[in-house]
């Protein structure tokens, strides 16, 4: 079935209404909000709810089929787009003019217009997807191929090329490709889309574009022109016009780039939820479940460090769980720990008391004084 770009009358109808009450509201609260308030019943607000999901859901399989048009791209990707703009097709006057007099109208029909790819598309669609690994696993596949992938640095622009596309478009098209907003690396977007990897489960994937140069520490340091500890604002992509700029980072922050590696930090060492509630006997509970390949145990590289062992000659990796417990896990598998939680662990207490837990699972005494921190002197989980 062909696709039409026009937008049916019941949605422009939506939009429209949608569109008047919202524009409506801020004028009401432009300059002050009365404080009024008003109670509504539970199960009004979840039938509004339903209808708002409905809405995004329609929006979301809209936006794929339509998908992106640019330079090289004829919508086929199977990639969510980001954006688009909206041409009016069908007006009328409605007596109001502007400052310098050009005259108001009203719309009445419009259609739809599509854009290059932006890496922020196929990133917010894995959230939507993260609990079914075959589907993240697709979506990476198509991003890896599209225009997205920036294959001489192994990293992702944080647009596709803009080439063609009018200034109408944006501040983004006054910049040179491969800078800034304009088809460079985005190091905060990227990360972002890195975070949703390790969300859904594709552990391998994640940890080769890691150690491909995709994240820091792994970037070449002549190339990125700063500490390898130093998140950056962009880098100057492939698509720069002087190659002795690419993957060189600029404007170096402490930026959303910091947030994300945390957050990816957490899912490696931790897990996705350390804490959760039993539901055979409703009490709070505990286990880890890490996210560690066995290279963070022993790493044959040039600069790599030497490994660690324990007692009976297992390989050991350790962290502070909450900045104060040292954390360390004992590999006797030898193999990658991915979102598997240990076969028991030994909870050393700061007055010397050492309780041994048979299992996965840390019990609710334990698992509140972990949290409490300051009676727990060191973790070890065995696996």
């Amino acid at each position: 079935e062909a696709t039409s770009y026009d937008v049916p009358q019941e949605l422009f109808t939506y939009w429209n209404t949608v569109a008047t009450a919202r524009e409506t509201y801020r004028a009401k609260v432009e300059y002050y909000f009365s404080g009024d308030t008003s109670s509504m019943a539970s199960d009004e607000v979840v039938a509004i709810i339903d209808r708002w999901l409905a809405q995004i859901d329609l929006g979301m399989s809209r936006a794929i089929k339509f998908g992106s048009q640019g330079d090289g791209d004829d919508g086929t990707s199977g990639i969510p787009p980001s954006y688009f703009h909206y041409i009016i097709t069908q007006w009328e006057r409605n007596g109001k003019s502007n400052d310098v007099g050009l005259p108001h109208v009203n719309a009445l029909a419009m259609q739809v217009g599509r854009f290059p790819l932006f890496l922020e598309g196929p990133t917010r669609y894995l959230k939507t997807v993260i609990d079914d690994k075959a589907a993240v696993s697709t979506m990476y596949q198509k991003v890896k191929k599209s225009g997205l992938r920036d294959e001489a640095l192994k990293m992702y622009y944080v647009s596709a090329s803009l080439k063609g596309q009018s200034y109408d478009m944006g501040r983004m098209m006054a910049f040179t490709p491969g800078w800034l907003e304009n088809q460079s690396i985005w190091m905060h977007m990227s990360y972002k889309y890195y975070l949703e990897l390790l969300r859904g489960k594709l552990y391998v994937e994640f940890f080769d574009e890691m150690r491909g140069g995709g994240m820091l520490p792994f970037m070449d340091p002549v190339k990125y022109g700063r500490s390898l500890m130093e998140c950056s604002s962009f880098l100057a992509s492939s698509a720069f016009s002087d190659p002795s700029y690419h993957g060189r980072g600029f404007s170096a922050r402490l930026s959303g780039s910091t947030a994300e590696f945390l957050s990816m930090w957490k899912l490696i060492f931790i897990g996705q939820n350390p804490y959760f509630i039993d539901e055979n006997d409703g009490t709070l509970k505990m286990h880890l479940k890490p996210a560690i390949p066995a290279w963070m145990f022993e790493d044959d590289g040039e600069n790599a460090a030497d490994p660690t062992y324990d007692e009976d000659g297992y390989k050991t990796v350790s962290f502070k769980l909450f900045a104060h417990i040292p954390v360390t896990y004992h590999n006797s598998k030898g193999s990658d720990l991915f979102g598997i939680a240990p076969d028991k662990y030994k909870v050393t207490m700061a007055d010397g008391e050492v309780h041994n837990v048979q299992g996965s699972v840390i019990p609710t005494n334990l698992a509140v004084a972990i949290r409490k921190l300051y009676s727990v002197q060191s973790i070890d989980a065995y696996f």
